[in-house]
């Protein structure tokens, strides 16, 4: 199930408190980040205790463009994860609306 980059950012405005994951690299992360956590995709098996009681919550990921977060939807789910959801468009997407 994906979400897209008009509801993020509805959400975002309201202030609503989202379990947003950024599995870009650190430097694109610096250079323009919408407040999500960093775990590069690279690192996401290695760090997946990081997320640990949010396995029957909503976790939505973004990357640039969709690809790297639609991996990182597909690892989450293999790992338990029940209700992933990617960012369709990622951060181009967004900053284009």
């Amino acid at each position: 199930m994906d979400i897209t980059v008009q509801e993020l950012k509805e959400r975002l405005d309201k202030g609503e408190k989202l379990n947003l994951f950024d599995v870009r690299e650190p430097a694109e992360y610096e250079a323009d980040n919408i407040g999500a956590t960093l775990i590069p995709l690279g690192d996401l098996p290695y760090r997946l205790d990081e997320l640990d009681g949010l396995q029957d919550e909503e976790v939505i990921v973004h990357c640039r463009s969709g690809k790297r977060s639609g991996m990182a939807q597909e690892i989450l789910e293999q790992n338990g994860f029940n209700n992933v959801r990617n960012v369709i468009g990622g951060m181009l997407a967004y900053r284009a609306q």
